[in-house]
């Protein structure tokens, strides 16, 4: 994500959100288990099915 925030040159505040994403996606990383809770049968939402769903 970051990389990709800088190929096209986003301004600082442009990029800011992208950033904010990356690191909290970085630092969670170890609980971000989806293979293992789709197995374990909890529900996954993505931004796709909420989108189709409204």
């Amino acid at each position: 994500m970051p990389r990709s925030a800088t190929l096209p040159k986003l301004t600082p505040q442009e990029r800011k959100p992208v950033d904010t994403c990356a690191r909290y996606l970085l630092n969670n990383a170890k609980d971000l288990k989806y293979d293992d809770y789709l197995k374990a049968g909890f529900p996954i939402a993505t931004g796709l099915g909420v989108l189709v769903a409204t």
